[in-house]
């Protein structure tokens, strides 16, 4: 618009600066399975900022039973969660929602802040697949898979599960939450099938029973434990740190202990496993997701920071939508990615001695050709060099007359 000029003076115009992407946030976790009070908000994707508001709004009962739900959120917040959603299925509900469009994981689809995924104590291959399938197919968030509770063959862990795995429930006070035939588990696999959006960690977990005024002892899923885990070292340290070598906050013990044989080779299957050091309690130690070992998305770290630049990019480069697709557009679009991943290479999370080094953003007329335009499209090559953990530290000791000496390979 002109800027109408009359008496002499000096006359001030503001322009709106650039426009920046800020990074999504990484730490808001789902929920899914029965609540302690069946009938709390049956199918709503309900948002919980604490555990006091967890209790009052879904175990506001005289003597609310503890389920896998509950002591998943709960563990949730002990181990640094600050946000979540709980869907509550009720006793008769199922995870995947069946034939209702707005029911079970359905319901997170209307929420896009939601990038961990939790069906605490569901382990059967249904579940499991209902999970893996809604991350795929979203491409926005991450599984936590459970394992069975009761796994006396760590060799079961390495082979993919099957849909005919049964799925029975023993115990009435977690009635609909889910188990698993012991018997069978030596005929089927326990592994959640490959996928780069999926995780599953080993063993159950033994805490105090919170809901119980005695604190009777019990052990539970990791899953709501981990993804609160999650969510403390995003805020400590950043999305591009593995969530591992950390403590698990309220765990008094496993339900199996890990050798570092049997985790040498449950590692390379993506099966991250819980252990208890001497020296630091009960601590994560494991980082992988379920993609093939070769993949370049195996490491937990590695996936969720991209989907986070991925997420930011999208939502912040709405604007361009309807914009003249020319060069301007296109410098503009350069420049605000470049912008935001020189941010997210200051955090250290991408790997290079240069910012050449770590990423590039090309946006110009070799991407976007004449036939590219005339469809309506505007195109941008990113590339990214993330940086991955240190999984293996290896030091190379060798002894001389003065002493030994150490290397750091």
């Amino acid at each position: 618009m002109p800027l109408a000029l009359g008496a002499p003076g000096v006359y001030i115009v503001e322009k709106p600066g650039p426009k920046t992407v800020q990074p999504v946030g990484t730490s808001v976790a789902a929920f899914i399975g029965r609540a302690p009070d069946v009938g709390a908000h049956p199918n709503e994707a309900v948002a919980v900022n604490n555990r006091s508001q967890f209790l009052a709004e879904f175990a506001a009962l005289e003597n609310p039973r503890s389920t896998w739900l509950s002591h998943a959120v709960i563990g949730f917040f002990d181990n640094g969660g600050s946000r979540c959603f709980v869907v509550n299925v009720g006793d008769a509900g199922t995870i995947a929602g069946g034939d209702r469009p707005r029911s079970g994981i359905r319901l997170l689809e209307e929420i896009d802040e939601v990038s961990i995924v939790c069906a605490p104590g569901l382990y059967d291959a249904e579940t499991h697949e209902a999970l893996l399938s809604y991350c795929e197919r979203m491409g926005n968030c991450v599984a936590i898979c459970d394992p069975p509770p009761d796994v006396k063959n760590t060799e079961l862990l390495k082979i993919v599960e099957t849909a005919a795995a049964p799925v029975k429930d023993k115990d009435d006070k977690n009635k609909g939450t889910a188990a698993s035939d012991a018997s069978a588990q030596s005929a089927v696999g326990l592994r959640p099938r490959n996928s780069p959006f999926g995780t599953v960690y080993f063993p159950w977990i033994l805490i105090a029973d919170a809901l119980n005024p005695k604190g009777d002892l019990v052990f539970v899923p990791p899953s709501g434990h981990m993804a609160g885990i999650w969510a403390r070292t995003d805020g400590k340290r950043g999305v591009h740190k593995a969530p591992a070598n950390e403590p698990v906050a309220g765990a008094l013990n496993l339900a199996y202990r890990v050798t570092s044989s049997e985790q040498a080779q449950l590692n390379s299957m993506g099966v991250n496993c819980l252990r208890y050091f001497s020296a630091g309690g009960i601590n994560v130690w494991g980082a992988r997701t379920l993609a093939e070992e070769s993949s370049e998305w195996r490491y937990i770290n590695v996936r969720r920071l991209t989907i986070m630049i991925e997420e930011s990019i999208k939502r912040a480069c709405n604007w361009v939508v309807f914009e003249p697709n020319d060069r301007t557009l296109w410098n503009t679009i350069k420049s605000e990615i470049t912008g935001f991943l020189m941010n997210v290479y200051r955090d250290g999370a991408l790997m290079g001695a240069t910012p050449e080094e770590a990423f590039f953003v090309k946006c110009d007329a070799e991407t976007n050709p004449q036939s590219s335009i005339d469809m309506g499209q505007v195109n941008t090559m990113i590339g990214l060099a993330p940086v991955k953990p240190a999984e293996f530290v290896v030091f190379q000791i060798s002894l001389f007359a003065g002493g030994t000496e150490v290397k750091s390979l």
